[in-house]
């Protein structure tokens, strides 16, 4: 083989610590020149292989030509660069130096390819902050919609720094497939190693979702220092670990280890596990440490009440906008974890991803309306139609099926996400029987769902599906096993020990966080602001101009108790809230921000 070298653009050498596939098979092919394999055997065959490229070496022309101009390159063609360094007599040489040009084109090509699909699809799941933004202001009380709406929007920007600054390194950083196996990332701070860019975008807003899971759940009762707290320590640190374990080289779960678990390793595709069920238990830990909104299980004096007072929703429209703006993210989620899409096998498996997304979430949709429906009906007698159960019943199906999106047959997404609706049903009617206070039900989507997910793909993974996301079938689905005669209990088992690490980890770790919160006593607002609603005591104003839900003797309690804290800090002037008078009978009065008397005349109060 020639010394020469093609100088033009080549791709870099490009390292995804979390590559799932076997999807770059053609990276390791030799050169096809027509139908002939440039094989160093083939080199030193006779004049017959000479005389068959040379009636092609018009068309290695053409395609060098088309590449050079399609990458908007004003660099010569591969065949002018090696003309220039080889002469134009055909030679072995020539040929060589035209094939490897080609190969060079086509990875970069190909590289780029890959480097838009990813960041389209991060765009896509980062999308999902809209929907979950929308879907708790719908879900909670009108008084607290300001609030909840500014916690989504710092889930992106504390999430951005924790992750930035350490959560990407404890994740991936330092990936090493021959170190073997390690608890913790320990590399790439700051992103201050060689990192790709797009592959740290597209798990970002995949953290970014992590912790926009629990914001619904502790709405309405939340100081926002616990929220910016909790937000950085979920993205910097909980999330990665369980990331590193299921996706690194060197997790301990990983099916991409040098030696993963058990010969087989967790098969969880997108991520119903490190993502969605490590965000329900976080939500769940914090409930319970944080307890029920005033009211909802308790009366004032804390006699138990004999039915949950319902909050909300306020806004059913905001509800459905959230959910379909989730469901149009999650085919960024799901395909997209296929992070490679240049090749007919990662096509396939993104395709398929996209399929069973499709169906999970439709059949979690149906069960969860319908179930809920005929429970109604054997109670009441009356048929209702819950629009809740419809949407969280979708949610649940979405959750279910990312582990196994891309390792089990449409039939089998379908079958999970029906079975999904109802475990949302009974995990929701489990919450308010131990009276933990979830206020938009994301305990029960992601929490069990997520759980669920991870069961049912230790059941339903196909061999066929699997070999190709993963490269191998040698441990599949426990009821695949049964009919290779085998029961092999291998993969279920992982899935299993994959549950109970995120149950452990997330509860055990997220525990004295919120405790040490409580203690500072920076995690919940006090009770007369809770009354008020976060939007008149913290956000200077109601989200609507309709706002009536605040009692007015809540109202001068609080602002009786602003004047205090800002004349005994000297400041000699106090803000209080008054009533309006209202314009139409029978309309609820609107609440004003309006300044005392001991403030500077003409200045506005906040």
């Amino acid at each position: 083989m020639s010394n020469a070298t093609v100088k033009m653009r080549r791709p870099s050498k490009r390292y995804l610590p979390r590559r799932r596939g076997n999807f770059d098979a053609f990276a390791l092919s030799p050169p096809v020149v027509g139908s002939f394999l440039l094989t160093p055997g083939a080199l030193s065959t006779t004049n017959s292989l000479i005389n068959f490229v040379a009636d092609k070496v018009d068309v290695h022309r053409y395609i060098s030509q088309s590449v050079t101009t399609s990458t908007m390159s004003e660099d010569p063609s591969i065949f002018e660069v090696c003309t220039g360094q080889l002469g134009t007599d055909l030679t072995v040489e020539l040929l060589q130096c035209v094939s490897d040009g080609a190969e060079s084109a086509k990875d970069d090509v190909i590289s780029g390819v890959n480097s838009f699909y990813l960041i389209f699809a991060g765009a896509l799941v980062f999308f999902m902050q809209v929907g979950f933004a929308m879907l708790c202001a719908g879900s909670i009380r009108e008084k607290n919609v300001k609030n909840v709406l500014l916690w989504n929007l710092l889930d992106s920007a504390g999430g951005a720094f924790g992750f930035w600054s350490i959560g990407y390194a404890f994740a991936y950083g330092g990936d090493d497939i021959t170190k073997g196996k390690t608890f913790i990332g320990n590399a790439d701070f700051f992103l201050s190693g060689e990192t790709d860019m797009e592959f740290w975008f597209f798990q970002y807003a995949f953290a970014c979702a992590l912790s926009s899971i629990v914001a619904g759940t502790i709405a309405e009762r939340t100081k926002m220092m616990a929220y910016l707290c909790y937000s950085i320590f979920l993205c910097g640190f909980v999330y990665p670990v369980c990331a590193h374990a299921f996706w690194s080289q060197n997790g301990f779960l990983s099916a991409f280890a040098a030696e993963p678990l058990w010969g087989s390793g967790v098969i969880d595709f997108a991520g119903s596990g490190p993502v969605h069920m490590c965000g329900g238990v976080a939500a769940l830990v914090m409930a319970i440490i944080l307890g029920p909104r005033r009211g909802r299980f308790y009366d004032d004096d804390g006699v138990v009440l004999d039915e949950p007072k319902s909050m909300g929703p306020h806004s059913v429209t905001l509800q459905f906008l959230g959910t379909f703006a989730l469901w149009f993210g999650w085919y960024g989620f799901n395909p997209g974890s296929s992070i490679l899409i240049a090749s007919a096998a990662s096509g396939d498996v993104a395709s398929l991803a996209a399929v069973n997304t499709t169906l999970g979430s439709a059949a979690g949709a149906l069960s969860g309306m319908f179930t809920s429906t005929i429970v109604d009906e054997r109670k009441t007698g009356v048929y209702t139609w819950d629009t809740t159960a419809a949407m969280n019943g979708c949610l649940t199906g979405l959750v279910a099926i990312t582990a196994g999106c891309a390792t089990v047959e449409p039939w089998a997404a379908f079958v999970i996400g029906l079975t999904a609706g109802w475990v949302y049903l009974a995990a929701s009617a489990l919450m308010l029987r131990f009276k933990i206070d979830d206020a938009v039900d994301a305990i029960p989507v992601h929490m069990f769902g997520g759980s669920w997910g991870v069961f049912c793909t230790g059941l339903f993974t196909s061999p066929r599906r699997l070999i190709t996301a993963y490269g191998n079938d040698n441990n599949v689905g426990w009821f695949y096993e049964w009919g290779r005669g085998s029961g092999n209990f291998t993969l279920l088992g992982c899935q299993l020990v994959s549950i109970l690490f995120v149950l452990g980890w997330s509860a055990c770790i997220f525990a004295p966080f919120c405790l040490a919160l409580k203690t500072l006593n920076w995690l919940r607002i006090d009770p007369l602001e809770e009354e008020v609603g976060m939007d008149i005591s913290r956000h200077k104003g109601p989200a609507y101009e309709s706002e009536g839900s605040a009692h007015s003797d809540a109202i001068e309690k609080l602002s009786a108790s602003r004047r205090d804290i800002m004349n005994a800090s000297g400041s000699g002037r106090g803000k209080s809230f008054s009533r309006s008078t209202p314009t139409k009978a029978n309309e609820e009065p609107k609440i004003e921000a309006t300044e005392d008397a001991g403030a500077p005349a003409g200045e506005a109060t906040a």
